[in-house]
């Protein structure tokens, strides 16, 4: 008689709390002090804001905090510009959906997408009515959440039947979209030109951290090559320059480049001052990321680069195809969160004089029609840097689901 496997009986939930939370009497005690806690402070907080909190200080200046004193008669390119990156996250979103990694099975709306188009919903519905903003402002709103549903579900349905030769050149839109927000956001191209002075708030924020972002990752790639290179002045260059960025609070080098690039260049080279702040934050980020990819580099066996010199590759090409996407996905987890640390550190840039959201929030409360009213600000500004940071976090833990090799092939990235 062939042997009979055992049947795998799973707990159901209450079964699972009461081994987790309840498993002995000092558990349970343990358990229900810190549920009651959590209870009580969520119970206090829900008071405040539903009751107590005046968010008036939020709705009469929403459009501060969103992008600054940018030119109301040119706020129209902001809308524009949302709307085109609404419409190219939906069209991404759809196309990794209809086209998921090799190995992994394609799923219309995935458990993660139905909550996401959920909580977008719920937002559009009631985000314009708590800020008590107008019926224009309100429908352009739901006109952008509806084009990015549109989208996603346009592009997860016949996403499939594009031509593998035009799903190629699909990740060029967002490289392409940022270089026409920029002209959209500053001028230029017949557009009037609106001065990085004028920008601020959120709008200065995101700009600041996506540039930084952007042009610190490859920087430090090159950093962490360099520190490992062969070559004596390469490397001990590279060692002198992460060293000494890394021993230095970004708040001095923040002062020094405001104050040292202006004696240093000329008047008409000298850059505008919120970009000697954005290529500080770049310079500063680069460090710590050459790091995270240096220890990326060291752990990938020294036989990966030799086995790709043997097939005759030269040291380029083994690099680039060999050993810096083993050493990339390796450090992706720490680069992301130096990405974040990043975003975080824009807040400095109030301490300069600049209009980011914090300076913006500062701003806000030194009016006298809204002493006393610090707590509602700083709890919106933690949620918006809440959502930017989880956002990231998010981001980063899709891309590492799509590159892990040895993910089973039966399990969807949303999952």
């Amino acid at each position: 008689m062939a042997p009979v496997s055992p049947v795998m009986v799973r707990p159901g939930p209450w079964q699972r709390l009461r081994r987790e939370l309840f498993a002995s009497r000092v558990d349970g005690l343990i358990s229900i002090g810190l549920i009651g806690g959590l209870v009580a402070v969520g119970l206090g907080l829900a008071k405040w804001v539903l009751v107590q909190a005046q968010w008036t200080v939020i709705s009469a200046n929403s459009t501060l905090f969103a992008v600054g004193r940018y030119p109301l008669e040119q706020q129209w390119r902001l809308w524009l510009l949302t709307t085109l990156l609404a419409l190219a996250t939906g069209l991404s979103w759809g196309l990794l959906r209809a086209l998921p990694r090799s190995g992994a099975s394609a799923r219309a709306w995935p458990r993660n997408d139905r909550w996401a188009v959920a909580i977008l919903v719920v937002l559009a519905l009631w985000r314009p009515m708590a800020l008590q903003l107008a019926l224009p402002i309100q429908l352009r709103w739901w006109a952008i959440t509806g084009l990015l549903l549109l989208a996603r579900w346009a592009a997860g349905r016949w996403g499939a039947a594009i031509p593998a030769s035009a799903r190629r050149w699909m990740p060029l839109i967002w490289p392409l979209l940022y270089l026409l927000g920029m002209v959209l956001i500053s001028g230029g191209l017949g557009l009037v030109r609106v001065a990085p002075s004028d920008w601020g708030g959120l709008l200065l924020t995101l700009l600041m951290a996506t540039f930084s972002i952007l042009l610190c990752f490859p920087l430090g790639v090159l950093l962490a090559l360099g520190r490992r290179s062969n070559l004596p002045l390469l490397r001990w260059g590279s060692v002198l320059y992460i060293e000494f960025v890394r021993g230095a609070p970004l708040i001095t080098l923040l002062f020094l480049g405001q104050n040292i690039l202006g004696f240093l260049l000329p008047g008409g080279l000298a850059p505008d001052r919120v970009w000697r702040a954005a290529w500080v934050l770049t310079f500063f980020a680069a460090a710590y990321v050459a790091e995270a990819v240096r220890s990326g580099l060291a752990a990938i066996p020294a036989g990966q680069l030799e086995a790709a010199r043997s097939l005759g590759l030269p040291m380029p090409q083994a690099l680039i195809h060999v050993v810096l996407p083993q050493a990339l996905r390796v450090a992706l987890p720490a680069t992301v969160g130096q990405f974040i640390s990043l975003l975080q550190d824009t807040t400095l840039l109030s301490l300069i004089g600049l209009l980011d959201l914090l300076g913006t929030a500062r701003t806000v409360m030194a009016n006298p029609a809204y002493l006393g009213r610090n707590a509602e600000v700083y709890l919106v500004l933690a949620v918006l840097f809440w959502c930017c940071c989880a956002a990231l976090g998010l981001g980063s833990r899709a891309l590492e689901t799509r590159l892990n090799p040895t993910a089973p092939s039966n399990v969807t990235p949303s999952r």
